[in-house]
């Protein structure tokens, strides 16, 4: 029986703002008809402007959702309204119930589909003709990898300040997509856009992982592991649920979605209770659709967790959930402070070079406007916020939340500064950062 989730949890699911607004005006039980739940599917009929009400179904183990209406947004307005209703009034959506029969069809669809899914993961692979492809990317790779150390070389023996040869590099990214390497292919293309003070930083490191990318057979296996992903190479969710798992009762400190023309990405960042390992999950949806995974801040939620290997492993994902989150006791985690954090940092990158942030809870510290931007100090030791990656409205909300004092704040820390996401106050009550 799934436990009936709270209105930040649900809000956390709308695509966009004039989604959470419109679906408040259908939270309440006028406009629906019809509608029930049996611990693991919600369904309901909504009264719009035409005759034929909007037939509603949302799964909510995934979660997914089915709605009659034209919208284009997912979930749309009739499926987050009849979330909140069940969140907030129970008997409007009774426990218990069975389908209606255009609800019990595409629930029955779904399971079909998992289950041929499932079936052709356990279907089993050729071998062979696995290590053959396995090989021949190995050579492209190299190649690439090759190519583009003979290329930074190049625009280092001319010199940073000669612009007469140093031209897009677009045409060099698009040759490490040709050569399946798809990371190289990121940061190159990435250097068009970096200041020219950050140039030879950025060259250094690019160089560094096109040289482990060449030899990556010699490194130790972890760091092997590391220079893989940075390179492009991926491991799928059923080959790392299928290792060993990591189960504990995770918090979840914070979340943050952004956005491009192709995709919505949500990371969620968690800490185990028992263990103290923090870890990162990735979501994905498309444009006008928010991705799946909704946990709400602040809750703790028991569950395996697979992460993807690496020198200093942070990615991991979602296996069994044996309970539906829980909201933490009235007190914020516990955190570092800003030397400690610098000393954490520090240690991440000598795992892996390549590392721009690293996940920290600060404790103890207060958010100071200078003339040389935003702070964060404990009145000992202070360190800068990365101001790109924080909005100044979060930064605004933040001396809200803090009004002069002491708070406890995470976000992502790294030799750019510190990237607020969720801010606790010294009574445990935790404001995100990220979100209007």
């Amino acid at each position: 029986m799934e436990e009936r989730w709270s209105t930040e949890h649900v809000l956390s699911l709308a695509p966009d703002a004039a989604s959470r607004k419109a679906a408040g005006k259908l939270s309440a039980p006028a406009p629906w008809s019809g509608a029930g739940t049996d611990g693991s599917a919600l369904w309901g009929e909504c009264k719009g402007s035409g005759s034929t009400p909007y037939r509603t179904v949302v799964e909510l183990a995934t979660p997914a959702y089915q709605c009659s209406c034209p919208s284009r947004k997912f979930p749309c307005k009739h499926a987050l309204g009849l979330l909140l209703l069940w969140s907030g009034s129970p008997e409007a959506v009774p426990d218990g119930a069975e389908p209606a029969g255009w609800a019990s069809d595409w629930l029955a669809e779904r399971r079909d589909r998992a289950e041929q899914r499932a079936a052709r993961a356990e279907s089993a692979p050729d071998p062979a003709a696995a290590r053959r492809r396995a090989e021949r990317r190995a050579t492209r790779v190299a190649a690439g990898a090759a190519e583009l150390r003979l290329r930074l070389a190049d625009r280092i023996r001319h010199g940073l300040a000669d612009q007469s040869t140093a031209g897009p590099w677009e045409e060099v990214a698009a040759r490490m997509v040709d050569a399946q390497a798809p990371g190289l292919a990121t940061r190159v293309r990435e250097l068009d856009t970096t200041p020219q003070h950050r140039l030879l930083e950025e060259y250094a490191l690019l160089h560094l992982l096109a040289t482990a990318a060449t030899r990556v057979d010699d490194l130790p296996a972890p760091l092997a592991a590391t220079v893989r992903a940075r390179v492009g190479y991926t491991t799928s969710t059923t080959e790392l649920l299928a290792g060993p798992t990591v189960r504990d009762r995770w918090q979840v400190l914070g979340s943050r979605d952004t956005s491009d023309d192709r995709l919505t990405t949500r990371r969620v960042w968690l800490r185990g209770a028992k263990t103290g390992r923090p870890a990162l999950l990735l979501a994905f949806g498309s444009p006008g659709q928010a991705p799946d995974l909704a946990l709400p801040t602040g809750h703790f939620l028991e569950a395996d967790l697979a992460f993807h290997p690496g020198a200093r492993p942070l990615r991991a994902a979602l296996g069994e959930r044996y309970a539906a989150p829980e909201p933490a006791p009235p007190a914020p985690p516990a955190g570092l402070t800003p030397a400690e954090a610098v000393t954490a940092y520090g240690a991440a990158v000598a795992d892996d070079p390549w590392l721009d942030s690293w996940p920290t809870v600060l404790t103890g510290v207060v958010p100071v406007l200078t003339p040389d931007g935003w702070h964060l100090t404990d009145s000992r030791h202070t360190i800068p916020v990365h101001h790109p990656g924080t909005p100044e409205s979060a930064l605004w909300r933040l001396a809200a939340v803090s009004t002069g004092r002491p708070l406890t704040l995470f976000g992502e820390h790294g030799h750019r500064g510190f990237t607020p996401i969720t801010a606790w106050t010294a009574e445990g009550r935790a404001t995100g950062l990220t979100t209007a």
